[in-house]
């Protein structure tokens, strides 16, 4: 009997030592929150699970993509950036990668941070036929003008973003105007997400711009059309994204490498954490869908991140161990 207690008394110390460790070998860890809704929520994703699942003392630290790049790289902190539009900062961020100073972990945004023109998912679905943007503008009529219904409209990218002037290019690139089409300035964001939601409150057709991930994306379902041609990097560099080109050709919006960075440091003193951060990885469809219930609600990113992490297990618990899923789910 006696040896039978000593057996279980080891064996629980074992247990508090192996857990204590686990504790210790993450420490504290300092994470970005940067300063857009979809990369706000990732973070307090990874605080909620860092710390409830691998024992880490987690800090978010205010960040925008160059200032915290440089900051990791030079500085080694913050530990993490959750949410890294890498293509910004590819040249650098490959040296630091080869030199060891950084480590570029999962994908989190499994398809990219997309841009393109879209339709609404009811005009796709009564209209198998419009596949493409081309495909969209033999047909004015389904995508009429606010001010000139007898025209069909493309909604251009709200005024002073980059967006704005590529859009511009590509409406005459297709010469658009010939086929029968406007490009409607939107004005600010809010006005291009007003077009969109009278659009789907009217069941009117609508053609324009817009990005993913976003909150209008997850409440209103739309579509995104192809361009018909790859990616030109040197023509979208020298002409597409350059004010009033004289000659500007058909291409397609670049796709954004989106991913999670961490210091060497980070991997060091978390290694226990890096099968998780090397897995977490979510689509646009799931971040649009939790963007739009925090828009909704009224939440903030740590609202939105338990709502997430509540509602969609399917998508996070093959992230993580059965033991740290467990502990995830007993806190929220």
């Amino acid at each position: 009997m006696r040896r039978l207690l000593a057996f279980i008394f080891l064996a629980a110390g074992v247990s508090a030592v192996a857990a204590s460790a686990e504790a210790q070998e993450c420490g504290q860890v300092s994470i970005a929150e940067m300063n857009w809704a979809s990369a706000g929520i990732a973070a307090h994703v990874d605080k909620i699970i860092l710390e409830n699942g691998y024992g880490c003392t987690v800090t978010l630290v205010a960040g925008d993509t160059m200032p915290t790049f440089a900051s990791m790289n030079e500085k080694a902190e913050p530990d993490m950036a959750p949410e890294l539009w890498v293509n910004s900062v590819r040249t650098a961020l490959n040296a630091a990668v080869k030199d060891g100073r950084l480590i570029e972990a999962a994908r989190i945004l499994s398809e990219g941070g997309v841009e393109g023109w879209w339709i609404p998912k009811f005009i796709a679905d009564a209209h198998p036929e419009i596949r493409t943007v081309r495909d969209a503008l033999s047909r004015p009529d389904l995508f009429p003008a606010p001010d000139n219904p007898s025209r069909g409209a493309i909604h251009n990218c709200p005024a002073g973003w980059n967006c704005q002037i590529s859009t511009a290019n590509l409406f005459r690139a297709l010469e658009a105007q010939k086929a029968g089409f406007e490009l409607v300035d939107t004005g600010a964001a809010a006005g291009l997400d007003g077009s969109i939601a009278e659009a789907f409150e009217n069941k009117t057709g609508w053609l324009g711009y817009y990005w993913a991930p976003t909150a209008i994306l997850g409440k209103y379902e739309m579509t995104l059309l192809s361009f018909g041609v790859d990616h030109d990097r040197a023509e979208w560099d020298s002409c597409s994204a350059v004010p009033d080109c004289p000659a500007p050709k058909v291409n397609s919006y670049p796709v954004s490498d989106v991913y999670t960075v961490v210091t060497r440091s980070f991997a060091q003193k978390a290694a226990v954490a890096m099968d998780y951060v090397n897995a977490r990885s979510w689509d646009n469809a799931t971040i649009n869908k939790v963007l739009a219930w925090m828009d909704q609600n009224q939440g903030t990113s740590e609202d939105a991140a338990r709502y997430f992490l509540s509602n969609f297990q399917s998508t996070w618990v093959p992230w993580v161990s059965p033991a740290v899923a467990e502990k995830v789910k007993a806190a929220i």
